[in-house]
């Protein structure tokens, strides 16, 4: 009778809402992951964005696309993105159409990307068929305004409670003060749409601390649901740790991230760093520590033989990472790692023997991490190593379990809409 139930329950498509149909950043290229896993399982999959819609793999792939043909929002006038930002009229108008030409009842709908063309609109064209529709928490937007809990003027970890009057007075924006009132006036307006008292599928939150920080932002406890992330090491291999010196960063090269306090920790220390990524301040770190290098970005395999010449992998972001890739893909490669506290990972890592933490706000907490790790015995690295690559306790899923995971959810929400 398994195969019967599965039968009964399994959703008659997929329809995958992003704000780009091209993997410009994380959470498109984990649309587009799940598009060819479902793809795969026989899942009919649809695909609705606010870009163009132009993307080879989803016409291979046999995805039917409905485009609203828009730019992002950093390519649009001031006006014009001002408007759209916070209540985009024309996507909410093609997703309501969508629905209402091809929803029945087996119908889920998962929506990844939308703060950068969708709009709080869509979460207005979706309430119909909330009890069908999934919510991907990959960062913080859902709840803060400005998408990760950060105050980017003090350099510290938000702890205000969102729209509260607190929040509105205080300048946490990167630029400027009215870009924060904007992102307020548009958190305003996604409290609206995405109302916790309809009855939404579920939120998928890609670590389980951030359901804290989700529910603070009022969205409600009993939608969040925990789905980490899929990853894969960079080698199948161990990285013999123990017998490298020098550290790798692995990201953008931007002063959230962290970038220019490794750099300065690392000559005070006399350590060697190599940076992989790209960013605005990949010409700053050249030009002020040519003493290491910046690679730009490189393909997963090109890293990999640069992390196996590495003692450690060093994340030092400023602001709360919810999920950071780069983690499980160094530790379950073998490659300890050194961690900024604000991650969500840090005390995992910590006490599961993969590596060390820190405060990156902290110069001497800094160094004495890249201290502690250039010094351990060749003992004590091999065992973090060991610890990491060789562990059942693994920070993120492999690509069949959250496959599995996402098609449990889908078929869940069709079973409650089945008769009993």
């Amino acid at each position: 009778m398994g195969w019967q139930k599965a039968l009964m329950t399994r959703p008659s498509k997929i329809v995958m809402i992003n704000d780009t149909s091209v993997a410009r950043g994380g959470t498109a290229a984990l649309d587009l992951l799940a598009v060819r896993r479902l793809r795969a399982r026989g899942v009919p999959v649809q695909w609705v964005c606010g870009d163009d819609g132009v993307n080879p793999e989803l016409a291979a792939l046999g995805v039917p696309v409905t485009a609203a043909g828009q730019a992002v929002l950093l390519e649009r006038g001031r006006v014009d993105a001002a408007r759209a930002g916070i209540f985009n009229r024309a996507a909410r108008d093609l997703v309501a159409r969508h629905i209402a030409a091809q929803d029945d009842p087996g119908t889920i709908y998962h929506l990844h990307g939308w703060a950068q063309i969708l709009s709080p609109s869509v979460f207005a064209a979706l309430a119909p068929v909330a009890e069908r529709v999934f919510v991907h928490a990959h960062d913080m937007f859902l709840a803060c305004p400005n998408g990760v809990y950060m105050d980017y003027r003090q350099g510290q970890v938000c702890t205000r409670t969102p729209l509260s009057l607190n929040c509105a007075l205080t300048n946490c924006d990167k630029r400027a003060y009215h870009h924060k009132l904007w992102r307020v006036a548009r958190q305003a307006v996604l409290r609206r749409t995405f109302d916790g008292a309809l009855p939404w599928a579920g939120v998928f939150q890609i670590h389980p601390d951030m359901q804290e920080r989700l529910v603070r932002g009022a969205i409600p406890a009993r939608l969040c649901r925990t789905l980490r992330n899929p990853a894969d090491p960079y080698r199948t291999t161990r990285i013999e740790a123990e017998s490298n010196r020098g550290f790798i960063y692995v990201g953008r090269l931007e002063a959230d991230k962290g970038v220019l306090v490794l750099a300065e920790a690392a000559r005070r220390v006399g350590v060697a760093v190599t940076f992989i990524g790209e960013g605005v301040l990949r010409g700053e770190l050249e030009a002020r520590f040519p003493e290491f290098p910046v690679t730009g970005w490189k393909t997963r395999e090109e890293i990999g033989a640069i992390a196996a010449g590495a003692r450690a992998l060093v994340m030092p972001s400023l602001h709360s990472e919810p999920f950071a890739l780069v983690l499980p893909e160094a530790i379950h490669s073998g490659l300890p790692v050194l961690v900024a506290k604000t991650a969500l990972m840090a005390a995992e890592v910590v006490a599961r023997g993969f590596g060390v933490s820190f405060d990156a706000k902290d110069a001497g907490s800094v160094d004495a991490a890249l201290r502690e790790m250039d010094g351990a015995t060749p003992e004590r690295v091999r065992e973090m190593s060991l610890a990491g690559f060789g562990t059942n306790q693994r920070l993120a899923l492999t690509v069949d379990e959250w496959t599995d995971g996402l098609l449990d959810a889908y078929q869940g929400a069709v079973l409650r809409q089945r008769p009993a």
